[in-house]
């Protein structure tokens, strides 16, 4: 069970939750709240990295095959999943 806590915002911080719920992002304070916090501890986790640790991840990469351009790529998987939703409302 998720356990309720009380924080405080600076109005500008909280005017971007808002805007971020009224334009669809998000459909309430909490799970925006939950996003930031969620991309905070990645970005911990990728800061705590050592450079060996980054090397080798670099290295993985490598050779994980050819490299794609990444908009291309993106434009493909979002067409390939909407098409998929398609299929699925039918």
């Amino acid at each position: 069970m998720p356990e309720k806590i009380t924080i405080s915002l600076p109005e500008e911080m909280l005017g971007d939750i808002k805007a971020a719920i009224d334009a669809g992002e998000f459909t309430n304070t909490s799970e925006a709240i939950r996003d930031a916090l969620r991309q905070w501890k990645r970005s911990r986790t990728v800061i705590a990295l050592n450079d060996a640790e980054l090397r080798e991840l670099v290295a993985e990469g490598r050779k994980s095959g050819k490299p794609v351009e990444g908009e291309p790529a993106l434009k493909r998987l979002r067409a390939k999943y909407a098409a998929m939703t398609q299929t699925a409302r039918k």
